[in-house]
C-alpha cells in the first residue's frame, strides 16, 4: 500500500537509561530537559509509562515489534529474521526510512535492528564492537592485569581480610589502580565509551536532507545517559554552571563501579554522579532541539509526529542497587518517558492509566493512519490519548532473572521475572526452583519500600495471578515456532562464524 506525499512523518527517539521522574516535564527540578519541558505543553505526556521488559535487550522486542520479550522463546534476544516491525510496516506503507543507535552492540544486524530500514548507522565496527575513534577505553574495558600481578593481589587481599586489613586494603588497591594503573585521561571525551548525541543526530540531519517531500521514518537511540557517565563538557556546564575535570569524573565512575564498598558508602557520592548523568539527558535534550530546528527549517516538523521514551531507566541505590541488570522489576527500572507530539492535535491530559510500551508501535502507526499489523500483540490507544478517556491499564514485565551477558547461552536459560500492574499494584514474581513473591501498593507505596504482608491483599494477588497465567498460556500459544526457527539459526551462524575466526 502507497502513502501519499502528504502523510504524516514519524521520529521516534528512544534514550538509554532515561528515567522519566529525571524530566522536567514529569516534575524534576534539575534543567535536565529544557527544550523537551517545552515541546511536552503541546505534546501528549502519558504521565504512567512502562517497559515491556528491561534491560535494552528485553526492552526493544516492545518498541519496535510490539511482542513480549520472551514470547519466542528465552533463547531468542532482539528480533527474529523475517519479524514484522514498526520499520517494515512504514517501508511497506511507502515510507522511507532510517535508524541511527549510539553503539549499543544489543541494537545491531547482529539481532535484526537493521531489518525494514533504508539506512542504518549503528557506529559498531563489523565484529559489534565499538571502534577506538568512536570511543575510549574506560573502568569496564581497560587492559587485564598480567597473571602473576592479579595472583599477587588476589592473595594480598585474602590476607588483608583474613587479618582485619580488608577495608584498608581495598581503599589501598582502589587508589592504586585509578591514579598508577590507568594512564591519565586527555579529556573527558577521551573516556567516552558511546558517540554522543551531537554526532548521532548529525548524521541524521545529513539523512533528512537527501529524503526530499517523502514521508519518513527517522529512528533515534541516543545513549549520552548510560554508564560510565562521561557527559559533554558544554552539557555538563549548562546544566550545572561548572567545569568538570576529566580526572574527577573518571573518580567518580570508577568510585561509583566499586563492588568491594557498601551501598551507605556509595550514598556519599551519589549527588555528584547524577550530577553526570543528568548532564548526559541534558546532551540529549540540546540535540533534540537541534535536530528539531533542522525540522522546522526544512518545513517538515508541521508533518511530523514525534515521540520520545527510553528503553528502560537507571537505579540509583534505591534498591541497594546501580546501573539497571535485570535483577527487579522496580519502578526506577521499569517506568519511563514518553511524550508523543502530533501536528494539528490540540494537547488534552493524557490520562493516569498505565501504558505499555507492547502498545506504542500500534498507537504511533494510527497517529499515522496506517493499519497495524496482524502480528503485533498491542493495541492501539490513540483515540483513549487524543480524547482523555482512561484504558484498561493491567500491563506484564518480563525478564530472565540475571541475564546480564545474553551472548551467554546459560545466562538466557535462568528463571524468569515477571511483573504484573493492576489496580494502581504490582506484583514482582521471581519464578523458578526458589519462587518469590512481592506485591506493592504503587499509590501508597510508590518507591517500592514495604511489600505487602503475604495474607493481605489477596483479591488483588489473585487477579495479578490470573493475569500472570493468561500470559504464559498465550506464550504457549502463541508462539511464532517459524520465527523462533529462524532466530535460532541465525544465532547458530554466528556462533560457527566466530568459531572459525
Amino acid at each position: 500500500m502507497n502513502v501519499s506525499p502528504q502523510g504524516k512523518s514519524l521520529v521516534l527517539v528512544t534514550v538509554d537509561c532515561l528515567r522519566a521522574d529525571h524530566c522536567g516535564f514529569y516534575g524534576y527540578s534539575r534543567p535536565a530537559t529544557p527544550f523537551l519541558d517545552t515541546l511536552a505543553k503541546e505534546s501528549f505526556v502519558l504521565p504512567t509509562a512502562f517497559v515491556a521488559g528491561a534491560p535494552t535487550y528485553f526492552s526493544l522486542p516492545a518498541i519496535l515489534a510490539s511482542r513480549m520479550p520472551l514470547a519466542l522463546g528465552r533463547e531468542v534476544i532482539g528480533l527474529a529474521p523475517g519479524e514484522t516491525t514498526l520499520a517494515s510496516a512504514l517501508r511497506e506503507g511507502g515510507y522511507a526510512t532510517a535508524a541511527f543507535a549510539a553503539a549499543n552492540p544489543y541494537i545491531s544486524p547482529r539481532f535484526g535492528y537493521d531489518q525494514g530500514f533504508d539506512v542504518f548507522k549503528d557506529f559498531l565496527d563489523r565484529e559489534g564492537q565499538l571502534p577506538q575513534s568512536e570511543g575510549a577505553s574506560t573502568s569496564r574495558s581497560r587492559k587485564k592485569p598480567s597473571s602473576a600481578r592479579s595472583k599477587i593481589n588476589q592473595t594480598l587481599k585474602r590476607t588483608a581480610h583474613a587479618i582485619g586489613l580488608g577495608t584498608f586494603y581495598d581503599e589501598f588497591y582502589f587508589q592504586y589502580r585509578l591514579r598508577l594503573a590507568n594512564p591519565a585521561a586527555a579529556g573527558i571525551d577521551a573516556l567516552r565509551r558511546f558517540p554522543t548525541a551531537e554526532t548521532v543526530v548529525g548524521r541524521a540531519v545529513e539523512w533528512l536532507e537527501i529524503v526530499g517531500q517523502k514521508p519518513f521514518f527517522l529512528w533515534l537511540h541516543l545513549m549520552d545517559p548510560h554508564s560510565p557517565y562521561y557527559p559533554t563538557a558544554a552539557a555538563y556546564r549548562e546544566l550545572t554552571g561548572k567545569e568538570i575535570r576529566a580526572s574527577r569524573a573518571q573518580y567518580l565512575n570508577e568510585f561509583w563501579n566499586r563492588s568491594d564498598i557498601v551501598p551507605a558508602k556509595l550514598h556519599r557520592k551519589k549527588d555528584s554522579v547524577l550530577e553526570l548523568y543528568d548532564a548526559g539527558i541534558r546532551s540529549v535534550d540540546t540535540q533534540i532541539a537541534r535536530l528539531v530546528s533542522q525540522l522546522q527549517k526544512s518545513g517538515a516538523w508541521g508533518d511530523c509526529a514525534f515521540a520520545l521514551t527510553a528503553d528502560h531507566g537507571e537505579e540509583f541505590l534505591e534498591h541497594g542497587g546501580r546501573y539497571h541488570a535485570p535483577v527487579g522489576l522496580h519502578e526506577e527500572i521499569v517506568r519511563v518517558p514518553l511524550l508523543i507530539r502530533v501536528p494539528g492535535v490540540a494537547k488534552t491530559d493524557a490520562p493516569t492509566s498505565g501504558f505499555s510500551h507492547l502498545h506504542l508501535a500500534p498507537t504511533l502507526l494510527d497517529v499515522l493512519e496506517m493499519p497495524q499489523p496482524a502480528s503485533f500483540r498491542g493495541t492501539s490507544l490513540w483515540g483513549n490519548i487524543r480524547d482523555g478517556r482512561p484504558w484498561d491499564d493491567n500491563g506484564i514485565m518480563e525478564c530472565i532473572n540475571g541475564c546480564t551477558n545474553p551472548l551467554r547461552r546459560e545466562d538466557r536459560m535462568g528463571a524468569r521475572l515477571l511483573g504484573i500492574r493492576t489496580s494502581g499494584h504490582k506484583l514482582t514474581m521471581r519464578m523458578g526452583a526458589a519462587s518469590t513473591e512481592d506485591l506493592y501498593d504503587l499509590q501508597a507505596d510508590p518507591a517500592e519500600k514495604q511489600p505487602i504482608e503475604p495474607t493481605a491483599r489477596k483479591e488483588i494477588r489473585r487477579q495479578a495471578l490470573s493475569l500472570a497465567r493468561k500470559h504464559m498460556e498465550e506464550v504457549v500459544s502463541s508462539e511464532n515456532v517459524k520465527l523462533r526457527l529462524k532466530a535460532r539459526l541465525q544465532d547458530l551462524r554466528v556462533e560457527l562464524q566466530s568459531k572459525s575466526h
